[in-house]
């Protein structure tokens, strides 16, 4: 005789099922920022495409996934994040088929697009549901196990692109990196349709739709990121000055959403949430600390495969220590964060900058081919140390948000990750490309862009250990507006 599962373990197995699905959705979709890079060439022979098109089959997808991440955490609050994540990944994984059959290179750019559109609506639900499904503890093992997905994503996007390519020709191995979500969105579809927990909006606001919200917000990011992604194959400095342009569009932006929350509209974003010192601080160290991450493996693959010769696969797969140190590492925060707090984050920088600075002395160390075997110990070092930094400053960041306002919140929270990134490698790739045209050699140049990398990574190194001094001199109480989790376990923030 079968005894019945108690209805609180079914309810346990279901959640972790759910996240199960947020996470593969997540992986694929962020996956898709990093894969094509080392299938560039291939695209280039299999369309004949040129390096404009190549550069926007890359700056596209993040342009557009930037755009669309506030507002969509924002319907997906309003208007329910498991029907918002089905729409997304139902439209992420048909622009995929798109971009794979694409005649031309117009419309792989096209497609491009609307596929990071749809990623960039994917993403504030899955940290909006991880809020809503789970609490305490829970809630920080979750964001551990999404802080495992976001840097293996970025680190085993160029192998994965390269055996792609190896499998299935230069021709039109491009292709199939585009191919291969299909089968996992589809997949991740009839599970999500399943298990995904259904959130209606609050009362009162499912008709708030503030559109001059969201065009402000999207013309000031457009014009904020724009010069950044295109810096390297825009030329000449007009571009910068759409950034002047960008921060009176943000300027504007902000005022009208106080003058929404005056007159007791719903706005596009709660301006309250930045009263929480935790949220604002973990949002800074966001867009400062991805500034300097995700241009390690720009600037290193580049090195690899230009500099001493190694094939788009072997590159690939040199990242990968940084990949498996990122996983271990975000999972062992998302256990501890509770428990340390903030100090957590500071051990992970710290873990960062001491794993790049040692890959700068092994490339000094072992020139040539062998570098790859020199930097895999500092690379693992690297990646742990990141693990450990975006779980437990995504799970501090988010730990005050009421749910509610989750998916906005969590759009604010990628949205920085995104300008971020595109910021740092402008920065980095400048201070790269700005030492091979003076007739440096690719190890210096290498060693010079990881250093400014290293810069930028103690910039957010000095927030974490401000924020830490602050705590220990000025405690700040629960603002009025946090929900409490029934279990009452202890707030990660302090």
């Amino acid at each position: 005789m079968t005894m019945a599962r108690p209805p609180r373990a079914t309810d346990d197995r279901r959640r972790w099922r759910a996240l199960a699905v947020c996470l593969t959705a997540g992986f694929m979709t962020l996956l898709d920022s990093s894969i094509v890079n080392v299938a560039l060439p291939s695209m280039e022979r299999g369309l004949g495409a040129d390096a404009a098109d190549l550069s926007w089959v890359v700056s596209g997808y993040a342009l557009t996934f930037g755009l669309v991440l506030v507002p969509a955490g924002r319907l997906g609050d309003l208007r329910g994040r498991r029907e918002a994540f089905l729409f997304g990944l139902a439209l992420f994984t048909l622009a995929s088929v798109a971009c794979g059959l694409a005649p031309g290179a117009g419309w792989l750019v096209l497609f491009r697009l609307l596929q990071g559109a749809a990623s960039g609506i994917v993403a504030p639900q899955t940290t909006g549901l991880i809020q809503q499904m789970f609490q305490g503890a829970e809630r920080a093992r979750a964001f551990g196990m999404l802080g495992s997905v976001v840097g293996l994503s970025t680190a085993v996007g160029p192998p994965a692109g390269g055996l792609l390519i190896e499998a299935f020709g230069t021709g039109d191995g491009w292709r199939w990196v585009f191919y291969v979500n299909v089968p996992i969105g589809v997949a991740a579809f009839v599970a999500a349709l399943r298990l995904l927990p259904r959130s209606p909006g609050p009362a009162g606001e499912r008709d708030g739709v503030d559109l001059p919200g969201v065009l402000l917000l999207g013309a000031g990011v457009l014009a904020l990121m724009l010069p950044l992604v295109q810096e390297q194959e825009w030329s000449g400095r007009l571009k910068w000055a759409l950034l002047p342009l960008a921060v009176l569009l943000l300027a504007a932006f902000w005022a009208w959403e106080r003058r929404q929350g005056r007159y007791g509209r719903a706005p596009l974003l709660d301006l309250a949430l930045f009263s929480v010192r935790s949220f604002t601080l973990g949002v800074l160290l966001n867009l400062v600390y991805f500034g300097g991450f995700t241009t390690v493996f720009f600037v290193y693959t580049l090195f690899l495969q230009n500099g001493v010769g190694y094939s788009a696969l072997a590159a690939g797969l040199a990242s990968l220590p940084f990949a498996v140190g990122s996983a271990v590492g975000a999972a062992a925060g998302g256990r501890l964060v509770v428990r340390h707090g903030r100090k957590l984050v500071v051990v992970g920088l710290v873990g960062v900058a001491v794993g790049l600075l040692a890959v700068v002395a092994a490339v000094e160390v072992v020139p040539g081919r062998g570098v790859a075997w020199a930097t895999a110990l500092p690379l693992l070092i690297a990646g742990i140390g990141s693990g450990v930094t975006i779980s437990p400053n995504t799970t501090l960041t988010l730990a005050r948000v009421p749910v509610r306002r989750a998916g906005a919140a969590g759009g604010v929270l990628v949205t920085a990750q995104r300008i971020g990134s595109a910021a740092g490698i402008a920065v980095v790739g400048a201070v790269y490309f700005a030492h091979l045209a003076g007739r440096g050699t690719p190890a210096a140049a290498l060693q010079l862009g990881l250093l400014t990398a290293v810069g930028i990574i103690v910039i957010a190194l000095t927030l974490a250990i401000a924020d830490l001094h602050e705590r220990r001199t000025h405690p700040q109480p629960a603002p009025p507006t946090a929900e409490r989790a029934p279990s009452q376990e202890p707030d990660p923030t302090h």
